[in-house]
């Protein structure tokens, strides 16, 4: 059973493997799911590559950037909690940075609550597999920093709310009966990498600092995805990041 994945017991191989010796550049990375977001970043500040994460199907880039006076990594996530999960591994072996930001979209399983705000989430529900290998198993996960992260965007006079959320790799098998349970636990917002990446920066001891914009509405009887392009794709999400950087 996933469920019974977790020990902690000696790994058979790690990124010294592929990559070698590990460096140390920087504390602080953004993890950035936008690729118009990420090709501002590159046309817009100084920066200089510091990796790259190898796979069979593709590479990605990591590079340090100087933004308004700090060196901070950065890089285009894949998208879903195990290549996100691993991508974090890999780039805190690239740069040393222990610290990950990390903001992209979500769909809304609330709207009256999420309308016009940030999602600041404080657990995420494990419907993912990942964090089964990082972390004992349990319905949910906390998102450590959650407090850190409402007392920033309430300095900066940002609407947001707090609450759970739920983490899937199933995109298209958020069901209506799911929906409900989540909903019905609290959770405000559904998406597909924290649980996972929360369960490798805990294992590991480094610290995530998580944001959300809803995107698509689900909890109408129309699904609504005419906010997801703005979710994903909105600039506000990088200055933030930039903000939160220098907070933490």
């Amino acid at each position: 059973m996933i469920t019974d994945a977790f020990d902690k017991s000696e790994v058979l191989f790690g990124p010294k493997d592929f990559y070698g010796e590990q460096k140390h550049l920087c504390d602080k990375c953004m993890v950035v799911f936008s690729e118009q977001i990420f090709e501002y970043m590159l046309e817009t500040y100084t920066h200089e590559a510091a990796g790259i994460i190898r796979c069979c199907n593709g590479m990605t880039p990591v590079y340090i950037f100087e933004m308004e006076g700090m060196k901070i990594a950065g890089y285009l996530s894949h998208i879903g909690s195990a290549l996100a999960g691993g991508d974090v591994i890999d780039v805190n072996w690239f740069t040393g940075a222990s610290k990950f930001i990390m903001f992209g979209s979500a769909g809304s399983l609330d709207s009256d609550l999420t309308n016009g705000k940030f999602v600041i989430p404080t657990e995420s529900y494990r419907e993912e597999g990942l964090s089964y290998n990082y972390a004992p198993p349990a319905d949910y996960i906390k998102i450590k920093n959650a407090k850190v992260v409402k007392t920033i965007f309430d300095e900066l006079h940002l609407p947001n709310v707090t609450g759970k959320v739920w983490t899937t790799d199933a995109i298209y098998r958020e069901t209506k009966a799911k929906l409900e349970a989540r909903k019905a636990e609290g959770c405000v917002a559904v998406e597909m990498e924290l649980a996972g990446v929360q369960a490798v920066c805990d294992f590991y001891g480094w610290d995530l600092y998580d944001f959300l914009v809803t995107g698509d509405v689900l909890d109408q009887a129309v699904y609504d995805v005419s906010g997801l392009a703005d979710a994903n794709h909105n600039m506000d999400k990088l200055y933030i990041t930039i903000e939160i950087a220098k907070r933490i």
